[in-house]
């Protein structure tokens, strides 16, 4: 497949991540479709657009996610777009035969102090990671199919403080989108994500006068720990 010339469809394309990758990626072969022709909440609406349009890959960036009370407060929402509507874009990529790539969450994995690896056990740690574990468990049955892993921030970090005490690995939303056309030949599961680093490291990167945070005072036990995903699978796929 090839990124610059097979037509693509991309769902999400007005939200965070999509602005981004539309302002660097705006060619006539890639498809931002607005959410009144491609609900994914609807399935003849899917069906219908892929049918008229006949992509060879569709990247399924659409989602709920921000702020994370919505998946607490209304988790029928959660479970209505993240979950039936990435089922119903999966049903229909399969009786199509096009590519899916899925944008899901690190966060799909346990907050165990370990480097998490593809094949290592998840665990989801709120409610937005098990919606976003649900629409996974649809396209994993579809062997055509990428699902992302991705530790990504908005740039510049979007809060006043970071914790010194916490190692992560992100990657600000312009580094994923520039990681894309890399690897939209691979199939299975693959983490996205960067060097490991304090938030606060990482925070220091895109915005200036970030103020130190002790999660060991301020947090609850069970989230005062490392939160990395190995990407060592990544790194020998773009070696090769």
């Amino acid at each position: 497949m090839n990124f610059y010339k097979d037509k693509i469809i991309f769902t999400g394309g007005s939200g965070r991540f999509g602005r981004i990758f539309k302002s660097k990626y705006s060619f006539k072969n890639i498809y931002y479709p607005s959410k009144i022709k491609f609900d994914v909440c609807n399935y003849k609406s899917i069906r219908k657009f892929l049918k008229k349009n006949k992509p060879k890959i569709v990247i399924h960036a659409a989602a709920v996610s921000r702020p994370m009370s919505i998946h607490e407060n209304y988790p029928e929402k959660s479970i209505q777009i993240n979950i039936i509507g990435t089922s119903n874009l999966t049903i229909a990529c399969m009786e199509m035969g096009i590519k899916l790539i899925y944008f899901s969450t690190n966060y799909v994995y346990p907050l165990n102090n370990k480097s998490n690896k593809e094949d290592d056990p998840v665990l989801p740690i709120n409610n937005y990671a098990f919606s976003k574990m649900g629409g996974e468990c649809a396209v994993q049955m579809y062997k055509n199919s990428l699902v992302l892993r991705i530790f990504m921030s908005e740039r510049p970090f979007a809060h006043e403080s970071a914790y010194t005490d916490i190692k992560t690995n992100f990657l600000y939303h312009e580094e994923v989108v520039k990681l894309v056309p890399k690897i939209i030949n691979f199939k299975g599961i693959l983490n996205i994500g960067g060097k490991i680093q304090s938030i606060y490291s990482f925070a220091k990167l895109s915005k200036t006068g970030v103020k130190k945070l002790q999660a060991k005072k301020t947090l609850k036990e069970k989230y005062f720990k490392n939160q990395i995903i190995n990407i060592g699978k990544l790194s020998n796929l773009l070696k090769n």
